[in-house]
């Protein structure tokens, strides 16, 4: 009779062989459970990154900004008066708010601490549907309302609140504004489309006017479009804003930036996973290293198999099991830490969750892959091994 071999036999066969040397089985299923790690996890992470950046841009994708351009000292060239007013009448617009930087005034802690000392917070007179247009939030308390439109007080954008130490919020929470103290009655939220916002301490537009000397000019503006007529509105802004001098005034989107920050973040995806894969492939080298000592170690078991009767494929696949299940152990296990990896940093930079359907999938699929080529040479080796020579072997 022709022997044969049936799977649920190999698979038998090929789980002794593992559970015989769970040491050396552990650490080259480790090898490459790091490596499906890094794969897995470079991918999910650029995903959770993006996906975060992504859902920014459909929301901040119909924004844009206007200012004009700087007087020889730096300081911001503020638009004509009639602007937001001329910018609002154009239709496709539906949402309009400026700002104004109010010079020379400073933000400090408290009178105590030198003028020269700002910390590089500027002070912008603000109108109160700023958060609605720019679609910002709040951290803490809440933005100026109709009581801050007549007496002093101030809501400071995240890096300001966080250079002037203020964390709290309370009656005697306030910052030296130029001369008189502000009460502190909100903080807000990282604005990652205005980024100006988040080093200035932002007061209505009639406190700045009667307690800071503004005079009621906007230095920038910030609007939203109809998203089909986006560009078509940046296209005549600068005449509609400054008809006078439209060449002064610049327009800007700032879903631009964030599709820049979208290709600096995958720009070094393809790198991490070149390095993966060549930590991989390192992997599959010790898992064939594995193997041949595996099969040198069992020659006597080969040489009896063979003269029980057992074929050269018999043996050839039994050591193909075994390396493919052991690159399959390593492979799940490297799955799952690299999901978990994925989940902890984006839980951490605040990002969804997001991982392609595809990453775990071509994880496993790359691993058993290389523990299958791993496994090739030692299987054709103990295949070729003849039953007397394998049996005289010490």
């Amino acid at each position: 009779m022709r022997s044969r071999l049936r799977l649920r036999d190999a698979f038998a066969l090929g789980a002794v062989g593992l559970r015989a040397r769970r040491v050396r089985s552990a650490l080259s299923a480790l090898g490459i459970a790091v490596a499906i790690a890094a794969l897995v996890a470079v991918l999910g992470i650029a995903a959770s990154a993006k996906a975060d950046l992504l859902a920014q841009l459909g929301e901040e994708g119909n924004l844009l900004t206007l200012a004009a351009g700087q007087t020889f000292t730096g300081n911001p060239t503020p638009l004509p008066a009639t602007a937001e007013q001329m910018i609002k009448a154009v239709p496709p617009v539906r949402e309009v708010t400026a700002v104004s930087v109010v010079q020379p005034a400073t933000v400090r802690r408290s009178a105590a601490i030198p003028a020269i000392q700002t910390g590089g917070i500027s002070v912008l007179a603000a109108e109160p549907s700023l958060v609605e247009t720019l679609a910002a939030t709040m951290l803490r308390g809440h933005f100026l309302d109709s009581i801050a439109q007549r007496y002093p007080e101030v809501v400071l954008g995240y890096s300001a609140a966080q250079n002037l130490g203020v964390g709290t919020l309370g009656a005697t929470t306030q910052v030296y504004v130029d001369g008189s103290y502000f009460v502190v009655v909100g903080i807000m939220a990282p604005v990652s489309v205005a980024p100006e916002i988040d080093d200035a301490a932002l007061v209505s537009f009639p406190v700045a006017m009667s307690w800071l000397n503004l005079d009621n000019r906007p230095t920038r503006i910030y609007l939203r479009a109809d998203p089909d007529q986006v560009a078509a509105v940046a296209a005549v802004l600068p005449f509609t804003a400054s008809p006078a001098q439209p060449e002064a005034v610049e327009v800007r989107r700032p879903s631009d930036i964030l599709l820049a920050r979208i290709a600096a973040r995958t720009a070094f995806v393809s790198l991490f996973l070149g390095l993966g894969a060549v930590t991989l492939l390192v992997s599959g080298v010790g898992i064939a290293n594995i193997m041949l000592i595996s099969v040198l170690e069992r020659r006597s078991e080969i040489g009896l198999r063979r003269a029980l009767g057992a074929r050269g494929r018999h043996v050839a696949t039994q050591f193909m099991l075994e390396a493919a299940a052991l690159a399959a152990i390593g492979g799940i296990l490297g799955v799952a830490l690299g999901c978990l990896a994925t989940a902890v940093v984006a839980h951490a930079g605040g990002n969804p969750v997001t991982i392609p359907p595809s990453a775990p999938f071509a994880g496993l699929g790359g691993a058993i892959a290389v523990g299958v080529l791993a496994g090739a040479y030692p299987a054709a080796r103990a295949a070729r091994l003849s039953p007397a020579d394998a049996l005289r072997a010490p």
